[in-house]
């Protein structure tokens, strides 16, 4: 996802679809896997999608590279389930001071700002 896009994508992620959005951050584990590949583990309920939880991740995701002293990271991959109205979603990212080659690259600070404008808990 382009950066222009992903903005866009965390900026949606707070605009009222059908009624009110009311998400209830549960919380965001993270655990470095290896040098600089970072797993995030966000729970959450009253997502209206896996879009909402893939944004609470990324979010995490850009916190904590700033964090580490890094500007960019590249997403890798995300699994979302749902059971019981919980959404848990687990996203595994690389992190890096340089912007990394790949199609989903975010940089940090950016995505950072979008995510405090709209409310979206981080590390």
């Amino acid at each position: 996802m382009s950066l222009i896009s992903l903005a866009g994508a965390v900026c949606a992620c707070t605009t009222p679809q059908t009624g009110a959005f009311s998400p209830v951050y549960d919380g965001i584990e993270t655990r470095l896997l290896e040098g600089e590949l970072v797993q995030f583990d966000v729970a959450m309920r009253g997502a209206r999608g896996k879009t909402d939880v893939a944004d609470y991740a990324e979010c995490a995701a850009a916190q904590y590279a700033l964090i580490r002293g890094y500007g960019f990271a590249r997403h890798l991959r995300t699994n979302v389930t749902e059971e019981g109205g919980i959404w848990r979603g687990d996203a595994v990212y690389t992190i890096s001071a340089a912007l990394p080659e790949g199609l989903r690259t975010i940089d940090a600070e950016v995505v950072a700002l979008a995510c405090a404008e709209n409310g979206i808990p981080m590390v």
